[in-house]
């Protein structure tokens, strides 16, 4: 199922990914979600990649919300295809586990360089997100929108003002 139309609508911060520039950051919006909103499975969590993933590193798979605001990556229906970082003419995205090779629900609340990797390749494995690490630098051009073959991401320049007011 796509990222909700009204994001970032009934949702709230649960943590915060910093860039360690300090200056730049983005919110990771929750709660997360296991099922979609019709009851099924949502696409992460149904993926046999995926799941092999998390069984290989012995982790375990819980609901992780949405990574960004303006550049909103739901986490919970992203698959790990990398689409987006190959499409993004910016570099927004980067694997956070190349960065930080740690379990998605340990990224909120850390401290990030930026430098991760930004090829589609080289992610760690089907546990790896796509994270708008820089989502300050977006131009809008829509690109990783049309790409995702989940629907997991949301580019919308309006949502400034609930990345704001959650600053508050």
């Amino acid at each position: 199922m796509p990222i909700a139309e009204n994001f970032p609508e009934g949702l709230k911060p649960v943590g915060k990914i910093t860039i360690s520039d300090g200056e730049h950051f983005h919110w990771v919006w929750g709660p997360g979600k296991k099922l979609n909103m019709d009851g099924s499975t949502a696409e992460v969590f149904a993926d046999d990649d995926v799941k092999a993933a998390y069984a290989t590193r012995g982790e375990e798979h819980v609901p992780l919300g949405v990574s960004g605001t303006m550049v909103a990556v739901d986490w919970d229906s992203c698959v790990a295809d990398g689409a987006c970082i190959e499409a993004c003419p910016v570099q927004v995205f980067q694997w956070y586990r190349t960065e930080k090779d740690i379990p998605a629900a340990q990224a909120l609340n850390e401290t990030f360089d930026g430098t991760g990797s930004s090829e589609k390749e080289n992610r760690k494995d089907h546990t790896d997100k796509a994270d708008p690490i820089r989502e300050h630098d977006c131009i809008w051009c829509m690109a990783c929108v049309s790409v995702c073959p989940t629907q997991a991401i949301k580019v919308d320049q309006s949502n400034v003002e609930a990345h704001e007011k959650a600053s508050l």
